[in-house]
């Protein structure tokens, strides 16, 4: 009777622990099963923009706003050097960024293989040629010291600009990252000086001219009394936007903050701060 008993109780706690087994095995299946998915995975509620400091700040204040009327926490991450919002891009230490256009984008990629793609257009700032010492770009005179931006993208943008201007001609062929080596004519003889984006529009009282970025211009204390020449708006391939990881361009939160940027609450803010210096592009 008591090995009977004893077999019974045996038999009840194999029985007992293999039921436990099985329901512990269930409930990590049943966790594996409804955990998220890709898709959902990449739905976010709380993200990090990179954007550059200035005059962009005050526009994301109202972007973070309307971006929380629609449930979306956006919280900016501000840049002084242009070279560091795609590397944290990168790197995950933020979700998007906005601040750069195609042109430079895809000279980054080329550089360093960021996998990054645009997701919403923001704005455009046409470059404009500034000048303390004439009021028109026809009156430099030969010889002329001549600033441009000497980032790759920049800098054959700001030849474009003196080129639509007949100061010079490029190379035929040459594609939008020229640089001075493909200046094929220079009938005045000026004297072009490569210095870094924030420095050239700076460096005005040391030029007889600066093709500057228009963000950099008002940094740097211009007006559009000092613009002698600008570059066309239509068809102008160097329009501003919001950029992500490639695997993210889909997800739910991209497309909210997108919207959140381009509506007429936010373009009204663009347009006091940058005072017709940009242009919404969306």
């Amino acid at each position: 009777m008591k090995k009977t008993l004893a077999a019974l109780i045996e038999k009840t706690a194999f029985t007992r622990r293999a039921g436990l087994a099985l329901a512990a095995s269930a409930a990590v299946a049943a966790f594996v099963s409804v955990g998220p998915t890709p898709v959902l995975a990449q739905d976010k509620t709380s993200v990090k923009v990179g954007i550059m400091s200035g005059e962009d700040e005050d526009v994301w204040r109202v972007v973070v706003a309307e971006a929380g009327k629609k449930g979306l926490s956006v919280e900016t991450v501000v840049f002084n050097d242009y070279t560091q919002p795609n590397e944290a891009l990168e790197r995950g230490e933020i979700d998007a960024n906005a601040f750069q256009h195609l042109p430079y984008l895809e000279n980054q990629i080329k550089q360093h293989g960021y996998k990054i793609t645009p997701a919403g257009y923001t704005g455009v700032w046409p470059i404009g040629v500034y000048s303390r010492k004439t009021s028109k770009i026809a009156d430099l005179a030969e010889g002329a010291v001549v600033g441009v931006p000497n980032d790759p993208s920049n800098e054959g943008r700001a030849l474009r600009v003196l080129q639509n201007e007949g100061l010079i001609k490029l190379k035929e062929g040459t594609g939008i990252l020229a640089t001075i080596t493909d200046i094929e004519e220079n009938p005045k003889k000026l004297e072009i000086k490569e210095l870094d984006a924030g420095i050239v529009g700076r460096s005005i009282d040391d030029l007889d001219a600066a093709v500057v970025n228009t963000d950099w211009a008002l940094k740097s204390g211009l007006t559009p009394e000092n613009r002698i020449a600008q570059e066309p708006v239509d068809g102008n391939p160097y329009r501003n936007f919001i950029a992500v990881k490639e695997d993210q361009k889909d997800a739910a939160w991209v497309k909210t903050l997108v919207s959140s940027y381009q509506n007429e609450t936010v373009k009204a803010e663009f347009d006091r701060v940058y005072k017709g210096t940009g242009i919404s592009a969306y």
